[in-house]
């Protein structure tokens, strides 16, 4: 029997399915156009802006960095542009090594460029390309571009580099750049909003002296352009910028001709020194001897070199006059001598007898003289240096009044000088030595501690630059000034500069009649005390005091006798002055290490200096060498006009820099006399700055 359709029940099922599936195409649809609408309407200005980032890259533009100038506006730090081969190890085809490999035989690699690159890989663990090899030639460049199809992640990279055309010389000043490294990229995540974003592209900072100090006003502003890409990420136009502003020229107080001047006639002596102008606290010059080539950081240092830095007995890489610090010997004498005055410990009348030593309980503290100075008066013992005299003033003053009276001067205190790093030195006090040790029997001050104080021993350790600055606080009526390395910034983009001001920032209480007794006994040290033989015949009048401070204590009842001792366990010597006496334009803080008397070995630097900077006469060639011997007092020969002494010509920035990158270090102390440009010799020593013209950029690569 044949069963018949229910042809309703089917249509109605029909219609039901084709109304389900009608329902679910319209839902659909309803779906796709809201999407279309979020998408379009609602979301279409986040989503241009993510299109147009994948189609387009902003890559910041690094600003050329600011130049650095001596007072005389002699370029000392610069730029030059070079080419760079880099690697981005995530890009490379193989293994780094055999790449590295591979690209030596295109391009010379040496084994120092190689640990260089690994070294920079560990530090930054950086995703971005790192230079392989720096400064290639045209030759090279064309070879590499030849054959690039071969080593994708590689290229070759246009790149500006930093300069020091004057090699060694004051590098402690100018210090050097190098790149940022982890530690550094730390700190600087504290910064805000607009510095982080200035700094975004940048790879290299500043690391020591001007350098570090004046980093971002050398800096400038950062730049950015708008790059369309290609879907590989390669740059195909450029749809916008906006240019970089470049750095801040900063220009030193210090005199590039009168640092070369002493940091030659140190020669391979090691010491520090420090001559300032009392009146502003403008640094002339600031000599750390030896000194390194700081070029050699620049592209990052290399091993050897590094070693040979690190590792030398003379620490070429200790800034001596900011960090060194020194028991100032008898230069601390007419300190104490106005100390005494001011507490009315000693009047200037007031003799003494000195038998050649002094008895403190059952210890003899010996005077430098044997069988001693006879009767001493205030004057007498600074000109002739009687350490018997100050031996009894320190017992009878005590370790915290000398600590009170001293601290005007600013021993014992940072000057706030206009680098980082500086050394606080040691003024003891026994509230200091309370909290320097543990155990109570060391932290009691003993009475016999104080009496090497008066001579400038014991705990006594200052810097260089405190020396010079509290020299010229004595030469300045009592008025003490900031000591700075800067004269002015100036503004390159918009033509305009901005002076330094000077800051006092201490003035001495002493009566004026108590200070004028003290400088005139210090004019008698250099008319016919200790220092009189360096000063013969000079022109001018000037106040000094020598030094002379123990490096290890000799036993009692033994002689000091330099040539039985180690060359580094000798004396030191030292010698503060300042010239003209009646209206002191110079201030000189120095000590030569491990070197003797201060009269046979410091003084006679300090007498070229005067004669430089105040008569504008430069040393002849033998004065020159002997001084470097300890071997002259008074200038033997004819000195030369300043104007008229030319310096060795020297190769462009490029090649010097390659030139230090290359070449093995020879030796910490070598001489900056062979990377000196070439020059007709400088303005009028002592003149004020000349000021520039920011617009024109009017600078020079050789003295003037």
């Amino acid at each position: 029997m044949t069963e018949l359709r229910n042809v309703e029940a089917d249509l109605a099922r029909f219609r039901v399915r084709v109304f389900v599936a009608s329902l679910v195409v319209l839902v659909a649809f309803v779906l796709l156009a809201s999407r279309l609408l979020w998408l379009q309407v609602v979301r279409h200005t986040d989503l241009q802006e993510q299109a147009e980032n994948n189609r387009t890259t902003i890559v910041p533009v690094v600003p050329n960095r600011g130049l650095i100038l001596d007072r005389n506006g002699i370029v000392l730090a610069s730029n030059y542009s070079a080419y760079t081969l880099e690697l981005t190890p995530a890009r490379l085809a193989g293994p780094l090594d055999k790449v590295i490999d591979e690209l030596s035989q295109v391009v010379e690699i040496q084994p120092r460029d190689r640990r260089r690159f690994k070294k920079l890989l560990e530090e930054t663990k950086s995703i971005d390309s790192l230079p392989i090899r720096t400064k290639l030639t045209d030759e090279e460049v064309a070879r590499f571009a030849a054959q690039r199809y071969r080593f994708p992640g590689a290229e070759i990279k246009a790149r500006l580099f930093r300069s020091y055309p004057w090699g060694e010389l004051g590098s402690h000043v100018i210090g050097y750049i190098g790149r940022v490294n982890q530690a550094e990229k730390k700190l600087m995540e504290d910064w805000d909003e607009e510095d982080l974003a200035n700094y975004r592209g940048t790879e290299y900072i500043g690391k020591l002296g001007i350098e570090q100090a004046y980093e971002k006003q050398l800096h400038g502003i950062t730049g950015v352009e708008q790059v369309e890409t290609s879907a590989g990420g390669r740059a195909v136009r450029k749809l916008a910028s906006s240019p970089s502003t470049p750095g801040n020229t900063v220009q030193l107080s210090i005199d590039i001709k009168l640092q070369k001047l002493v940091e030659d006639l140190y020669g391979d002596r090691r010491g520090a020194l420090v001559a300032l102008d009392p009146k502003t606290g403008e640094v002339l010059t600031f000599v750390s001897k030896p000194t390194f080539d700081p070029n050699l950081f620049v592209d990052g240092i290399d091993s050897e070199n590094w070693q040979a830095l690190n590792e030398s007995l003379d620490k070429p890489l200790l800034n001596r006059a900011l960090r060194g610090t020194y028991p100032p010997g008898s230069t601390y004498k007419p300190f104490m001598a106005l100390a005494a005055l001011e507490t009315g410990k000693r009047r200037p009348e007031q003799a003494i007898h000195d038998p050649g030593h002094f008895w403190f309980g059952n210890h003899k503290f010996r005077d430098d003289k044997e069988g001693g100075h006879g009767s001493v008066d205030m004057y007498k013992s600074i000109v002739q240096s009687c350490d018997t005299y100050y031996y009894m003033l320190a017992n009878d003053m005590g370790v915290d009044l000398i600590h009170e009276q001293m601290s005007h001067f600013g021993f014992g205190e940072i000057t706030g000088i206009d680098i980082a790093g500086e050394s606080r030195g040691l003024l003891p006090s026994t509230k200091w030595k309370r909290n320097a040790y543990r155990r109570p029997e060391q932290q009691k001050w003993y009475a016999g501690e104080t009496i090497s104080l008066g001579i400038g021993q014991g705990y006594n350790n200052f810097t260089v630059l405190q020396m010079a600055t509290a020299t010229g606080t004595l030469a300045n009526d009592g008025v003490r000034m900031k000591p700075h390395l800067v004269s002015q910034i100036i503004d390159i983009a918009h033509g305009k500069s901005a002076r330094i001001a000077p800051q006092q920032v201490g003035q001495l209480t002493a009566k004026p009649e108590n200070a004028a007794i003290i400088r005139k006994a210090m004019v008698g040290v250099n008319i016919e005390g200790t220092s009189a033989a360096a000063f013969r015949g000079a022109a001018y009048t000037s106040g000094g005091k020598t030094g002379t401070a123990q490096v290890i204590t000799i036993k009692q009842g033994e002689k000091y006798n330099a040539s039985k001792l180690d060359e580094r366990h000798r004396d030191h010597a030292l010698f503060i002055a300042y010239a003209p006496a009646e209206d002191p334009k110079v201030a000189i803080g120095m000590v030569v290490e491990n070197a003797g008397f201060g009269a046979a070995n410091a003084a006679p630097i300090a007498r070229r200096i005067f004669d430089y900077w105040l008569m504008g006469l430069y040393p002849s060639e033998e004065d020159l060498a002997a001084v470097r011997q300890g071997k002259a007092t008074t200038p033997i020969g004819k000195p030369r006009p300043a104007a008229e002494v030319a310096w060795p010509s020297a190769p462009s920035p490029a090649a010097a820099a390659s030139a230090a990158a290359s070449a093995p270090l020879a030796g910490a102390s070598a001489p900056a006399s062979a990377a000196l440009a070439k020059a007709a010799g400088p303005a009028a020593p002592g003149s004020a700055p000349v000021a520039l013209v920011p617009a024109a950029a009017a600078v020079r690569t050789a003295a003037p």
